[in-house]
């Protein structure tokens, strides 16, 4: 007695052989490291609050990942790299984020904007002026803008250190630095408040430092983004983080909710941005200088723009100094 299933009974009668026959091959599943990727979890974190909803640029969604700043071409390229496979297995999402870098790298324009400001006042530049510096959109491209300077100046934070180490290249009592596409300034004083905290900085220029008069090429081994204090844009930056801690190995905690990471949003409402942002539109995505890749959220408006990180630089130098 024949105790073939039906369907093949039902394909000898049409005519079809064994091998055209049609087949299903499983393939696993994508994992990625610091990424939940169940769609039952996924749903769990929407409707429990701990996102924002399917678009929240944390959550691996389209509408999320679109949201967030990644591109089509950055997609596609990761997936070409990875492969499909029967057995699981684990990707780095340090994967993910090489292949976006390498995409914007070549199509996000250039911008300088300064996350936590410190004003710098340039004591020997005239009050009354602005002056317009040439700078370049992207390194692959010929585009240029016009950046605003004037004697009051944001630079960040963490680019000055009142007791600094040997190698500490930025600016730092009676050090020198350059500023991106203008001046080499000197620091000459700090200005602290009642807590001891510095405040502001006063600096002098090098009048000959800028580019094609006699001095530019002179050596400083710094080099420092700002802004404009009178020109800047202030704006909301949000930056995100991976949702998801994991352990050693890559592995996901059986717990997913108690492993979420309670940092993986990081909220700066007095980030100052250089003007030529001012009118950009939502999902254009942009490279701010020494700080990372960031896309214009949808929740911008006239009177008050959003930014949210896309990846990080890749900063080796960073990495090696918390090792030491």
């Amino acid at each position: 007695e024949d105790h073939r299933p039906l369907y093949d009974w039902l394909l000898e009668a049409l005519g079809f052989s064994v091998n055209t026959r049609p087949r299903q091959i499983e393939f696993a599943r994508l994992n990625i490291t610091n990424t939940v990727m169940s769609k039952r979890k996924l749903r769990q974190l929407v409707e429990g609050g701990y996102v924002s909803g399917w678009d929240d640029p944390r959550m691996p969604t389209i509408s999320g990942l679109r949201r967030r700043g990644y591109t089509p071409e950055a997609l596609r390229d990761f997936c070409d790299r990875i492969g499909i496979a029967k057995s699981n297995s684990l990707v780095d999402v340090a994967m993910l984020e090489h292949c976006v870098r390498e995409d914007l790298n070549v199509h996000a324009d250039r911008v300088m904007a300064v996350l936590q400001p410190l004003k710098v006042v340039v004591t020997n530049y005239p009050e009354d002026q602005t002056e317009y510096m040439l700078a370049q959109n992207n390194p692959a491209g010929g585009a240029h803008r016009y950046v605003p300077f004037a004697r009051e100046i944001y630079i960040e934070q963490e680019d000055f250190m009142e007791d600094a180490p040997k190698k500490f290249f930025r600016l730092k009592p009676g050090g020198e630095v350059r500023l991106k596409h203008a001046y080499i300034i000197k620091c000459e004083e700090v200005i602290k408040d009642e807590n001891g905290n510095v405040t502001e900085l006063h600096c002098t220029y090098d009048p000959e430092s800028k580019t094609g008069c006699k001095n530019s090429g002179r050596k400083v081994k710094g080099t420092l983004h700002w802004v404009a204090a009178e020109h800047a844009v202030q704006a909301e930056v949000r930056l995100y983080d991976y949702l998801l801690k994991t352990d050693e190995n890559g592995n996901e905690p059986d717990d997913f909710i108690a492993s979420l990471n309670p940092d993986s949003l990081q909220v700066i409402d007095t980030a100052m941005i250089e003007p030529s942002v001012a009118w950009t539109a939502a999902g254009t995505k942009y490279q701010f200088l020494r700080q990372g890749y960031f896309c214009t959220d949808k929740d911008s408006r006239k009177d008050h723009l959003v930014f949210n990180r896309i990846v990080g630089l890749r900063d080796t130098c960073s990495k090696e100094a918390k090792k030491e």
